[in-house]
């Protein structure tokens, strides 16, 4: 499997961080080599794998905007197959000045294509907007996972995003494909979650994940403490839940790889 996959959505709020990083983990659980890069100058992504976002050492802003080689901003973690390309806080100044770059919707496609090959799966988290940096994240990925939150406003915005999916297929990435949507954050005691689990299923029929993330508190500690939630509590219904995720995409890749798809 080699794959760069996109966790996106302009929705703050729905589990995209938690899905990176804990998706990325059970990935590598699985002996998978894995790689996440943070892509949001928010940091979520750095500090709950671990990792200071206000160090000096270099970052995903040095990689795309001082010409830093990005095998010197990669650093392992934990979880002996899992790799990440931190955010720092001056990734907040890559949109301003990626505008004035040429071909500035691959620059991130452009710095990744050295080591895309050294990992089986390259994770990209993309900021809470349709931004230039989300638009450099739809352009490197090959495939796009979207996860949406159990609420009453959970389509809001998706069909913005789904626009600029299909914009970004026919002007820069026609290999991006949907590789599914993400009930996250899921209640099962409230009807709400049901009625939207049921509408969402409805609308996007065969591009929903049979697996849903449930509302976890020992998923949602996880993060302060700066570990994926295989490390945090291994036998909580979160962990359980990716590591069925992860089940789940190895599962649709291989039969979309026999399939010639």
């Amino acid at each position: 499997m080699r794959k760069v996959l996109a966790v996106a959505n302009q929705k703050g709020g729905v589990g995209k961080t938690t899905t990176v990083i804990n998706l990325a983990a059970s990935l590598a659980s699985g002996e998978l080599r894995v790689l996440v890069v943070d892509c949001d100058a928010q940091g979520n992504c750095t500090s709950g794998l671990g990792f200071d976002r206000s160090s000096s050492t270099p970052n995903l802003y040095d990689v795309l905007m001082r010409g830093i080689p990005v095998n010197d901003a990669i650093y392992p973690t934990e979880i002996a197959s899992l790799f990440l390309l931190p955010a720092g806080r001056d990734l907040v100044g890559a949109t301003l000045e990626l505008g004035d770059v040429d071909r500035r919707e691959f620059v991130l496609r452009s710095v990744l294509e050295s080591v895309r090959n050294d990992y089986d799966v390259v994770v990209l988290d993309s900021p809470p907007s349709l931004g230039l940096l989300t638009v450099n994240v739809l352009v490197a990925a090959d495939g796009l996972l979207i996860p949406i939150q159990c609420e009453y406003f959970a389509m809001e915005g998706l069909t913005d995003l789904l626009d600029t999916v299909e914009r970004i297929r026919t002007a820069f990435n026609p290999g991006l494909a949907l590789v599914g949507i993400l009930l996250t954050l899921y209640d099962e005691r409230l009807n709400l979650c049901q009625q939207v689990e049921e509408d969402i299923r409805a609308h996007f029929d065969g591009d929903v994940f049979n697996t849903v993330i449930p509302r976890n508190v020992r998923l949602a500690e996880a993060p302060s403490f700066g570990k994926p939630i295989l490390l945090y509590d291994i036998k909580s219904r979160g962990a359980i839940s990716y590591l069925n995720l992860a089940k789940e995409l190895l599962r649709h890749e291989t039969k979309s790889a026999g399939s010639g798809n």
